[in-house]
């Protein structure tokens, strides 16, 4: 029997990671002079959802600004954030939702293994559940395949994992 090589694409985002950003951004948000007095707050909703909320939109967009800094030092991706529209909520505030994307949809998950499929690649891609696996016999080929996933921009964030020869 020949050699399989395979890896999986996932998209999967370090929790830990995102409830540090948020403590460092509430922690400068109270320090600010600009947000003196404010209510604002950003916290986590669920395992997998962002509720931003200040008195404006002005605010609201200054503190998740400081929030994208924070999730960028602690090499969280900003695609695995999805933003939902401004809503006016309570007591004169604005608020905003911000989804944390775990794993890949499965729309793009066919969009992935249609790509990989009209790159022409001696590989096979299959969905399985919220990860898309791709199998071959050349480790040379599957890097190429991961190059070419690179390049292109699926609007999510991906991760390379589990490489195995079999």
């Amino acid at each position: 029997m020949a050699q399989q090589n395979s890896f999986d694409i996932v998209s999967k985002v370090e929790m830990a990671e995102v409830k540090n950003a948020l403590d460092q951004t509430m922690k400068e948000v109270r320090q600010r002079f600009d947000f003196k007095g404010s209510r604002a707050e950003v916290r986590l909703e669920g395992e997998e959802e962002l509720i931003l909320s200040a008195e404006d939109e002005t605010k609201l967009r200054n503190m998740n600004d400081i929030l994208q800094q924070k999730l960028v030092r602690r090499s969280v991706p900003l695609k695995a954030l999805s933003y939902g529209r401004v809503e006016p909520a309570a007591g004169g505030t604005v608020r905003q939702h911000a989804a944390i994307q775990q794993g890949i949809p499965s729309d793009k998950a066919k969009e992935i293994v249609k790509f990989i499929k009209e790159s022409k690649l001696k590989v096979q891609a299959a969905i399985q559940g919220d990860t898309v696996r791709v199998t071959g016999r050349d480790r040379d080929i599957l890097q190429d395949v991961v190059a070419q996933l690179k390049s292109k921009d699926f609007g999510i964030n991906m991760q390379y994992t589990n490489y195995r020869t079999n």
